[in-house]
């Protein structure tokens, strides 16, 4: 069985820098981490190793450094990644984001499952892994929350909606995104990390990808466009009240502020 996770490196706090020109995040590899949910992401994968056998590959896209969250993924228990780097790649919105890693993961071969965690803490949009699905021709599901049973051509999973637990039975090859829970993450090995001191990780930029024409990738591929981002500017003005009647103070003041 071949799984391929996908993964993503994103800011470890709130205070992150915009370029004040394209209006998107900067990305220089400084105060990062792995998307959280991408570890329950890998999580499930290895897991699925340990039962039935499994190579699993993770991949991301992002700059040069995004390859600590591969080399991370490796440590884990990972047997393969991929990075995906390449000025043509970047600005991209989800569309373009999607179809960059659905053309990577063909660049790694065939592949029985694809897993994403469901949704990056940057963007939070939950739409790159369907997305994936859908460029790939494959069906998916998303918030996977326990998986039954692994059969030879399908899997059973459990998906929580907003008022209903579903079952279902999806057909390999497919995809699933995975929310957090569904196994608790393990730590990286200190022993791989050694073991794996020359393990070189696979990088593929524009040129390695089958589908050649730059409109499809980055800012030129995305159809939605960021007409400003910035960073919120923190208010910490404080008001004291006493007295009577402090309700009505109380929504009058949350109009003035357009609260209410």
């Amino acid at each position: 069985m071949n799984i391929i996770t996908c993964i993503k490196q994103v800011p470890a706090s709130s205070e992150v820098q915009i370029d004040p020109v394209t209006g998107v995040l900067i990305r220089d590899g400084s105060n990062t981490k792995m998307n959280p949910y991408d570890l329950y992401g890998i999580e499930t994968a290895l897991k699925i190793k340990e039962k039935v056998g499994a190579v699993v590959k993770t991949i991301t896209m992002g700059p040069p450094s995004a390859i600590a969250v591969l080399n991370e993924s490796l440590w884990m228990g990972c047997d393969d990644a991929a990075l995906l780097t390449d000025r043509k790649f970047a600005g991209a919105d989800v569309v373009a984001t999607s179809y960059a890693l659905s053309q990577g993961i063909l660049k790694l071969g065939e592949f029985d499952l694809i897993i994403c965690g469901k949704q990056t803490t940057d963007g939070d949009t939950a739409q790159v892994g369907p997305e994936i699905a859908e460029h790939l021709g494959i069906p998916h599901l998303s918030y996977v929350d326990k998986i039954i049973e692994i059969k030879e051509k399908s899997i059973v999973v459990s998906t929580t909606m907003d008022k209903t637990v579903e079952v279902w039975e999806i057909d390999f090859p497919c995809l699933i995104t995975v929310d957090k829970g569904i196994f608790t993450p393990r730590l990286p090995s200190y022993k791989r990390k050694r073991e794996l001191d020359d393990f070189k990780v696979k990088v593929f930029t524009f040129k390695d990808m089958e589908d050649q024409d730059e409109n499809n990738y980055g800012l030129k591929g995305s159809p939605t466009q960021v007409e400003k981002m910035f960073p919120p500017t923190k208010n910490t003005d404080k008001e004291m009240w006493e007295g009577k009647d402090l309700a009505n103070r109380m929504f009058e003041k949350m109009q003035e502020l357009k609260l209410l």
